[in-house]
């Protein structure tokens, strides 16, 4: 399986017909399909349902729908390899990809690469949203540099720089909600709310440890993967977020944030695999970002022996 059949093969996911396809790649229909016809053959799997005369729309097969995915990670995975092999030895630039859960840590990020951008103002940055699975799955293929993770990964594969900062949970909740008077929100205010939940394995069980009860025993009415789509749900009356702090504006916008009261904390890391070869971009974001939790604890220790 070639390179240039793979992406022959995305375009014409791209375009949705082979003609069309063929026209964005410069070569003429026959050739197309006969690289196509090549790939199913070479794989014994049907890639694509053909358009009809009356459509010439392509279908994607479950098969070729599964090619897609990893063709894409394929080829960007050879376009950030050959950034890195052929960026000079005096330029620092190219991509640095960040897979990171939802939380305001991400500022520490975007602070280092704001003061790097003074000096290599060649380098990128790519964040890639997504829960601790999908950041791991995605450090495995080699297609993100670093994750920003909510759980202590594996150490025999992937190491791992804990951040001093941890997140505060609470509650997101409308203005006018019944629990919008109380400054802080204890378990047993919520034992009969109506609650919409992170679904991100493993903070099920951190919230029933801190409720003193099992999930099951609660009233979930919805579950989340962006807290922006949570505070949605929360705006339209479906019940109480309960969420990390500092992620949601709530200034002017009908919702307010209450913490858990005992409180109740989650800690970040930064992790990356175990023997990783680095661009050099990827390199020096990380030791800046090593630099600047270092200089964070540091901070947080001597305000802590000034009180």
């Amino acid at each position: 399986m070639e390179l240039r059949t793979l992406y022959y093969f995305l375009a014409v996911v791209r375009e949705q017909s082979i003609s069309a396809a063929a026209a964005s790649l410069h070569i003429s229909q026959p050739a197309l399909s006969t690289q196509l016809k090549a790939l199913e053959e070479s794989l014994g799997k049907q890639l694509l349902i053909r358009g009809t005369k009356g459509s010439r729309k392509v279908i994607l097969t479950e098969e070729g729908m599964i090619l897609r995915h990893r063709a894409e990670e394929i080829l960007s995975l050879v376009r950030k390899t050959e950034e890195e092999i052929t960026c000079s030895n005096e330029t620092v630039a190219g991509d640095v990809v960040i897979g990171a859960a939802e939380t305001d840590s991400v500022r520490l990020l975007a602070r280092v690469a704001k003061d790097l951008q003074k000096q290599y103002p060649d380098i990128r940055y790519h964040i890639s949203s997504g829960n601790a699975e999908h950041v791991l799955e995605y450090l495995d293929k080699g297609l993100i540099d670093l994750g920003l993770l909510f759980r202590s990964p594996d150490p025999r594969k992937y190491e791992c720089l804990p951040l001093s900062d941890g997140d505060i949970w609470g509650v997101l909740m409308r203005s006018d909600a019944p629990l919008a008077q109380k400054k802080t929100i204890c378990p047993k205010d919520l034992r009969e709310q109506p609650l919409i939940i992170s679904h991100q394995k493993g903070e099920d069980q951190l919230l029933a440890q801190w409720m003193g009860c099992e999930m099951a025993e609660l009233n979930v009415t919805a579950t989340y993967n962006l807290v922006f789509n949570a505070s949605l749900l929360v705006e339209e009356g479906l019940g109480y977020a309960l969420c990390f702090d500092r992620l949601v504006h709530t200034t002017d916008t009908g919702l307010c944030f209450r913490p858990f009261s005992p409180v109740l904390k989650s800690y970040g890391c930064i992790v990356w695999k175990k023997y990783q070869t680095f661009s050099k971009a990827a390199d020096l974001f990380l030791c800046s970002v090593q630099k600047a939790i270092a200089a964070e604890a540091t901070g947080s220790s001597r305000s802590l022996a000034d009180e």
